[in-house]
């Protein structure tokens, strides 16, 4: 079977997945029921297809673990849509509640198509619990609490900063040197930056606690 054409896949929703929101918004064709289809496709591409490649890709190995960890995740991934349509409105759109699903679903797709690209030793005892750590690591990642950044603060439409063109057009020469590689070690930081921030603002809040003390302490 080829894995890496179907990670390939995943990756290719994900550009059809920033895209029909857009494309609707400026064909003036939304509707509710445009909203619930885009959830249940959402749910297939970043939920269902990940954990279905990485079990028959690897996981199958490790026997009911690795049929634990694509069911953990297919779960989180679920949960983590549904809690996106209820918390719409509610949370800061600057950030994401938890680890999006298509980032989940890039974590996996990004690592089956660089150890095929690559020809790493699939074989090796160590690989499938590789696979099973970062599946667990995606599912569980959706439903924490933890704030990753959306992107949604930036209004492309009216202006967009010089410091964010030089980004994109960097990020793109990385990624079209090599893909497989390039693309996984994108969202393995982008995967990790929420549990850093979110450890940033747990000292900046304890420090500023800490200060409130010291000053009441002083009257």
């Amino acid at each position: 079977m080829r894995f890496d054409v179907a990670a390939i896949a995943i990756f290719a929703a994900m550009v059809l997945d920033g895209m029909d929101g857009r494309v609707a918004r400026i064909t003036n064709t939304q509707s509710a029921f445009g909203e619930q289809y885009d959830s249940l496709s959402d749910m297939t591409s970043f939920g269902v297809a990940p954990a279905l490649v990485m079990y028959e890709w690897i996981l199958h190995d490790l026997g009911k673990w690795g049929w634990l960890a694509a069911f953990v995740y297919c779960t989180c991934a679920a949960l983590r849509l549904a809690r996106f349509n209820a918390n719409i409105g509610v949370v800061d759109k600057r950030f994401f509640q938890g680890l999006p699903s298509p980032a989940a679903a890039a974590l996996i797709a990004g690592f089956v198509w660089l150890v095929i690209d690559n020809k790493l030793p699939v074989k090796e005892l160590w690989m499938p619990w590789v696979a099973f750590g970062i599946t667990l690591y995606a599912g569980l990642s959706m439903v924490s609490n933890a704030p990753f950044y959306s992107g949604k603060a930036l209004d492309v439409r009216y202006r967009v900063p010089f410091g964010m063109m030089v980004l994109v057009l960097v990020l793109f020469v990385l990624v079209s040197t090599d893909p497989p590689v390039a693309l996984f070690a994108l969202f393995v930081a982008y995967a990790i930056s929420g549990y850093v921030l979110w450890g940033w603002r747990a000292i900046t809040a304890s420090r500023g606690v800490a200060r409130k003390s010291r000053e009441n302490g002083s009257h």
